[in-house]
């Protein structure tokens, strides 16, 4: 039995959320959308209810690959189909599972049927089943780098590839490509935030009014599903009557050369790079003139077009919040507009009510929003009164300094091979990369190995029966092919925080190396975790998390100051591995020791860090020390540590990637030596 979704146009405010999706419905060339908000503020609930007002769409009888009958796909797998009439069907939409494979993505081929008769016999994939519907990926930012490529391609060519031993399968697969995440959880690459269309941040009300609605609704709808949805009937009627509407118009709508320069210009002014900005926003802005019954499209849908398709686009590196600054776009807008020809009244009938209103006048914003924690912390970067001092401090805290200018680092790696989930730093068996070499599939297969394959089955021909030309192949041939590609790691960050660290120069070029090491962790697809130590205790300042972000805040807001409880935090960060192995133990770790090494506090301080650093290298752990110790004298205590870790030590300077240190090879070296 199929349950109930919730009606779309019962969903409470979420303004900007609805009109992306219809805007996509109406015109599908606008690239799809992407949604980034905190947990619980009806994402997914928006999207999935979004498929009950497209119209149905007419198939050709027993196609997998859903031709429409009367321009069927010339190239389709179960074709060739003759143009016809057909049957109707209501729109899908599929949804794509963070852990789903490729082949349960793209489809795929029997192997075993290819090799012994010759035939492509193929599965169908989920982007098969989305074609001319929807196709939804929740936490879009968890999936791995290699099926959102593929997602992505598919969505720009309208058209899906399996290639596999020299067999190849082409179908068309045109869909609207939804994706929603949390931030909190890690972000998208920039050059994957570029490819969907739109981009929409969504947070919960803070008006208690709203709030209560909300609870209302959903409590109505769990309550008695069908009557929720029969008494909201007639609005999702009337949404789906316009939807079509629209369609049925945008071809009309005229894209002006003002509109045109004022696209150009507003590109132009935010600096975003190459032309698919430009492209999205004038499909977008032609989508809210047809959307609000215009054939014209006027300055407020280019303005609404910019506030959806560019602030995801303006990221200049991976730590800068999407946004769009709004003065200013309203100022090159002015700049660059005729209002004299495009835009003769300047307060249109904004259309028919509904959600998204009319046309491009986009939802007001009520002062609650943007407010929260998101901002940097006030005493950041200020040599003013720290305020109260947090746990573990004590005399002599000094506030926060903001870190020194990042640059490209080293490359910090794990030695041995792994088998973690796929990214971009150590070496691991993985499911893409070069082939080593081949064994029994485990399960089913995924990637056949041809000549191992061949090989196993040779053999065997005569006493199987062989008389023609195709080899006869057993489901005991088969071999698995294993490769070696790269894994994302954990690595978990140790940084001290002391009074021997406070000089204000001296901590921000050390959170500036920190930075840089998190911005290599970000492009290579880490886990990160950041434990601080100063005073008299160390703190867990971020626990394991996927949101490289959210470490980088973390560490500019860290205050300095106290005595050196070295010790502490070595074993506060071996107590943060114990769980993480518990929870991902496929995941190896890389601990990251920023410190002059210098121990203080308590009884035999020196001596009691040791004996945690020998924690790590009884258990095999990889480390780093950055040596942060400056001045003409040195005592080398930052070296000590790294050979009680069992790790290497590294100064600021040769952190650097453009340093003449062999900082790869030595952590190599290192960790073959321990392994010996």
């Amino acid at each position: 039995m199929t349950s109930t979704p919730f009606p779309f146009t019962a969903v409470v405010g979420q303004d900007d959320l609805r009109l992306a999706l219809l805007l996509n419905a109406v015109s599908p060339a606008v690239g799809g959308v992407l949604v980034r908000g905190e947990k619980g503020t009806a994402k997914s609930t928006a999207v999935r209810a979004l498929s009950a007002l497209l119209p149905p769409v007419a198939v050709v009888p027993g196609c997998r690959f859903s031709c429409a009958p009367d321009a069927p796909d010339p190239g389709c797998p179960d074709g060739p189909h003759e143009p016809g009439t057909g049957t109707r069907r209501p729109a899908r939409m599929v949804e794509l599972p963070v852990g789903a494979s490729e082949d349960r993505l793209v489809g795929a081929l029997d192997i075993e049927r290819a090799l012994a008769e010759g035939v492509k016999a193929f599965e169908p994939g989920l982007l098969a089943d989305a074609h001319r519907g929807i196709l939804y990926v929740d936490e879009v930012n968890l999936l791995h780098d290699h099926l959102v490529d593929l997602l992505l391609d598919a969505a720009a060519m309208g058209a899906s590839y399996v290639e596999r031993e020299g067999v190849s399968v082409r179908h068309a697969s045109k869909f609207l490509l939804v994706g929603t995440m949390n931030p909190e959880e890690g972000e998208l690459r920039p050059q994957l935030l570029d490819r969907f269309g739109l981009t929409v941040e969504v947070a919960a009300s803070r008006e208690p009014d709203q709030r209560v609605e909300v609870v209302r609704r959903r409590l109505a709808h769990d309550d008695d599903p069908a009557g929720f949805a029969a008494r909201w009937a007639g609005e999702e009627a009337e949404v789906r009557a316009r939807i079509v509407a629209a369609r049925e118009l945008l071809p009309s709508v005229v894209l002006g050369d003002a509109a045109l320069r004022q696209i150009a210009a507003t590109c132009a002014a935010f600096e975003v790079d190459g032309m698919r900005a430009d492209i999205v926003m004038a499909r977008t802005a032609t989508a809210l003139a047809a959307w609000a019954g215009r054939t014209d499209v006027l300055a407020e849908d280019v303005r609404q077009a910019a506030l959806l398709a560019l602030p995801h686009r303006r990221r200049r590196n991976p730590f800068d919040a999407p946004g769009l600054d709004e003065d200013k776009l309203d100022e090159t807008l002015d700049e660059f507009g005729d209002q004299g020809d495009d835009d003769p009244d300047p307060d249109p009938d904004p259309g028919p009510d509904g959600p998204g209103g009319g046309g491009g006048r986009p939802p007001e914003q009520g002062p609650e929003d943007g407010a929260g924690d998101a901002g940097p912390p006030p005493e950041a970067g200020t040599g003013d009164d720290p305020g109260p001092a947090p746990a573990g401090g004590g005399a002599g805290e000094r506030s926060a300094v903001r870190p020194a200018a990042p640059f490209r680092t080293k490359v910090l790696s794990v030695p041995g091979l792994g088998e973690g989930t796929a990214g971009r730093r150590s070496r691991a068996r993985t499911e893409h990369g070069r082939t080593t070499g081949d064994r029994r599939p485990r399960g089913a297969l995924t990637k056949l190995h041809l000549a191992a394959t061949v090989r196993a089955a040779a053999p065997h021909q005569r006493e199987r029966g062989r008389a023609g030309r195709g080899l006869v192949v057993r489901r005991d041939d088969l071999r698995q092919a294993t490769r070696e590609g790269r894994e994302g790691n954990l690595v978990l960050f140790v940084v001290d925080a002391s009074g021997s660290m406070a000089a204000r120069q001296r901590m921000s070029a050390v959170k500036g190396a920190v930075l840089s090491l998190l911005l290599d962790a970000y492009q290579r697809r880490d886990k990160v975790g950041l434990v601080t130590f100063r005073g008299s205790a160390a703190d867990v300042a971020l626990p394991p998390t996927s949101s490289v972000d959210a470490a980088a805040a973390r560490l500019e807001s860290l205050p300095t100051g106290g005595r050196t409880p070295l010790a502490a935090g070595l074993l506060k960060a071996h107590e943060v591995l114990r769980v993480e192995r518990l929870r991902d133990p496929a995941r190896r770790a890389l601990v990251v020791v920023v410190t002059d090494g210098r121990a203080t506090g308590g009884v035999e301080p020196v001596a009691l860090a040791g004996r945690a650093a020998r924690l790590f290298a009884a258990e095999g752990t990889a480390s780093v020390v950055v040596d942060c110790e400056s001045g003409p004298i040195r005592l080398g205590l930052a070296g000590q540590l790294a050979g009680e870790l069992g790790g290497t030590a590294v100064t600021l300077d040769e952190l650097r990637a453009d340093s003449i240190a062999g900082l790869v090879k030595d952590v190599r070296e290192t960790g073959s030596r321990r392994a010996a």
